[in-house]
């Protein structure tokens, strides 16, 4: 009998002495409690094992970068609104975890950052027009954190970064925004068809121009060869006329095979041409007064 009681007692007094003992792990920082004498301590505890007694506490504060995410509803410049989600990364000052207990306590997030991060936002994005917040979340991201950062300076908290996701506009608002894009397309369509109709045009025009001038470069050369023609004949002709003596003719107009009978008058210069049958040939000849000139021809 008496072994158990000592084992009870045994038992007890381990519970007493594990509950007397407190247990900050790494990236944590502690601070005494004594309710009974001088209160919260200044001394920060690192990373290790402490006891205490039963009546007197140690607090316990994480200072590793924590995540936050909040949904935020926010209106544009434009008056329409916009569902994004906002992720902050925050962590405790370790050397001012004292002053962060005193001021805040360990909910610093629900109390302090959360309303500062929500009205961050809201504030950055009121300044920007719907449709530019999805292409421009990391300008407006780093906007939100200077101001959170501005907002928490002597809170003992340090502010890694802040990050803006999944941006959810309005049904109605994407609607629009497609119609205007297709709208845009097609007057992008339209105006590079305008485009090449113009090139299609001025390729016509310059080949309708190149086949005017070589008509024209055509029409000139042959122009010019038969001006050519023309002048080479005008002054063969004139060539010829000069040779053309009446002398010289009289005398081709003697020689031709084609002359019958030639009466040459004392008064003309101009030889007569008769053409008699052959049966009065031989009569006119012969009836022909001794002054005048003959030829007979074959």
């Amino acid at each position: 009998m008496n072994r158990h009681w000592t084992a009870l007692w045994l038992c007890g007094l381990l519970l007493i002495l594990c509950s007397c003992a407190t247990t900050v792990h790494p990236g944590q920082r502690g601070l005494r409690w004594y309710p009974l004498t001088e209160g919260l301590t200044t001394e920060t505890l690192k990373s290790g094992l402490y006891w205490r007694a039963p009546w007197n506490d140690v607090f316990v504060y994480d200072v590793r970068w924590q995540s936050f995410v909040e949904t935020v509803d926010a209106l544009s410049s434009d008056d329409l609104l916009v569902k994004l989600r906002a992720a902050i990364i925050i962590r405790p000052i370790a050397e001012e975890v004292y002053f962060l207990a005193q001021e805040i306590g360990p909910d610093f997030y629900p109390r302090v950052v959360r309303p500062e991060l929500l009205a961050a936002v809201r504030s950055v994005v009121s300044n920007y027009p719907m449709v530019n917040v999805p292409e421009q979340s990391a300008e407006i991201a780093s906007k939100v954190q200077a101001v959170v950062v501005e907002k928490l300076k002597g809170r003992h908290l340090e502010v890694a970064s802040v990050a803006l996701a999944e941006v959810e506009l309005a049904k109605l608002v994407l609607e629009a925004v497609e119609r205007k894009q297709a709208k845009e397309q097609e007057k992008e369509q339209k105006d590079f068809e305008l485009v090449i109709a113009e090139k299609d045009a001025e390729i016509a025009r310059r080949r309708a121009r190149g086949e005017g001038d070589a008509i024209r470069i055509r029409s000139e050369g042959e122009a010019e060869g038969l001006k050519i023609r023309a002048n080479g004949q005008a002054k063969a002709q004139e060539t010829i006329a000069k040779t053309l003596t009446p002398d010289y003719l009289r005398f081709k107009l003697y020689d031709s095979t084609n002359a019958k009978f030639v009466l040459l008058p004392d008064d003309l210069k101009v030889p007569v041409l008769i053409n008699p049958g052959p049966s009065d040939t031989q009569r006119f000849s012969q009836e022909m007064p001794p002054h005048a000139g003959s030829a007979a021809g074959p």
